[in-house]
């Protein structure tokens, strides 16, 4: 026996109950097998109950899962195993109240707000496409509607017809059915979504450079649009430090960060959040910015693939897509890109991203020159040094590295020069010798 374990094969040793959560898990994704009598490597150890397990483990599959499974007897120079096959299943399957699922290489238990979005999908439904039976018109802010519908026509996006009504308008978006609303269209037009969903704000803290040093905090409370613009506003007038600066009798203001990057952050945190869990949370400090939501990314779609073009797979398909309509996000999966396209652009560090504490986290760098940037690069504790006396006093020359770091002249030459040719964060001018100094690379 040469198959490999992989996401939809699990080889065990002897049989135990506790594998029947193994087969719910295949039963609600994509379906598997369980090898009995293999080690984890695939060769074959054998059972010697074969005979008692071949009644025994289809039995118990009908009588607690409610499924079909096909049972087989193997054998291989004269041991015996049996295999497993679990048929993926359409409807949600459960064991003794409990519903499993295979992710990956691993087995989990849906709870809480994950659990009710897989009921929902098997279902065929998804969380923003339900009915919200105690809300009415009355609960809509028509101001909102008509700033979405001169967006989208500046979009190109929605047909110029101003004879709709709103309950016509809304039947258009797929925002209702048979005249009642859906919890997408609260999210995105409501007077007040956190009346009916309270988890539906936006946390912005200011920070100094860790979480123990809480500067002080704002929530912002209302519907996804106006959430969108009261977010970027708050944090470009009261949350960001804006550099001035003055080109002849002009006045420039700069954002420490690129407004289309922010702009992005903030619109894939609405749009793509769980509104069953927590509020989104933006936390600015010193050096960098992170921007946090609910909920974890769909299954298949990785990191590494966010950096890529992807296909485009929304958790809330309806708000994702009256958000395009609007003109305010693409519909081919471009976020991310345009996020990273525009740190670029800026001379930024890559932003990071990762799943983080049961929802997706994507941190934005003020420059190349953040502590946690450097480490990552490999310089050491002495050139981490210079580079905060370089941003201090605008230069350091070999001397001054001597100094600050209790080092030979040597040692302090072999670390500058790394970071001007391995590191590439330093300038070198001046002739070799005591008028040499260091600056920082713009």
């Amino acid at each position: 026996m040469t198959e490999l374990e992989q996401q939809n094969t699990e080889f065990k040793s002897s049989w135990h109950d506790d594998y029947l959560k193994w087969i719910c898990g295949f039963a609600n994704a994509q379906g598997g097998k369980i090898f009995i009598g293999l080690n984890d490597i695939g060769e074959v150890v054998g059972i010697s109950n074969h005979q008692e397990l071949m009644e025994m483990i289809p039995q118990k599959i009908h009588d607690l899962l409610g499924i079909l499974a096909e049972v087989n007897l193997e054998e291989s120079e004269g041991k015996y195993f049996i295999e497993i096959v679990v048929p993926p299943y359409s409807v949600p399957i459960s064991l003794r109240g409990r519903y499993y699922y295979r992710s990956g290489s691993t087995k989990m238990e849906f709870k809480g707000p994950a659990l009710h979005d897989f009921l929902l999908r098997k279902s065929g439904k998804t969380w923003d496409d339900v009915l919200e039976p105690r809300a009415g018109f009355d609960d809509i802010n028509e101001k909102t509607v008509a700033t979405f519908l001169k967006a989208s026509r500046q979009a190109g996006r929605l047909p110029d017809d101003d004879s709709l009504s709103l309950p016509e308008l809304f039947d258009k978006l797929r925002l209702t059915d048979n005249g009642q609303l859906k919890r997408a269209a609260i999210i995105l037009f409501g007077k007040d979504p956190k009346k009916y969903y309270p988890g539906a704000f936006v946390k912005i803290g200011r920070f100094g450079n860790d979480d123990a040093d809480l500067k002080f905090q704002e929530t912002e409370e209302g519907n996804l649009i106006e959430l969108l613009q009261a977010a970027i506003n708050h944090l470009n007038h009261k949350f960001f430090i804006r550099p001035i600066e003055f080109e002849g009798i002009h006045r420039i203001e700069k954002s420490e960060y690129p407004v289309p990057a922010i702009r992005e952050m903030i619109l894939n945190a609405l749009v793509h959040r769980d509104y069953m869990g927590a509020p989104v949370q933006i936390r600015v400090y010193d050096n960098k910015i992170n921007i946090w939501n609910e909920g974890l990314l769909p299954e298949g779609m990785t990191i590494e693939a966010l950096k890529r073009s992807h296909s485009s797979r929304p958790r809330n398909p309806i708000i994702a897509d009256v958000s395009f309509k609007g003109g305010y996000i693409d519909s081919w999966g471009r976020g991310t890109i345009k996020i990273l396209d525009a740190c670029k652009e800026s001379g930024l560090p890559v932003p990071e991203m990762q799943e983080q504490d049961g929802g997706f986290i994507i941190t934005l760098y003020k420059n190349l020159f953040v502590e946690e940037q450097l480490v990552k690069q490999g310089l050491n504790d002495r050139q981490l040094k210079a580079v905060q006396f370089v941003l201090e006093k605008g230069k350091i020359s070999n001397s001054d590295f001597q100094l600050i770091n209790s080092v030979s002249k040597a040692t302090a030459s072999r670390d500058l020069s790394e970071l001007v040719e391995k590191f590439n964060l330093f300038i070198k001018q001046g002739l070799t010798g005591v008028g040499t100094i260091y600056i920082l690379k713009k």
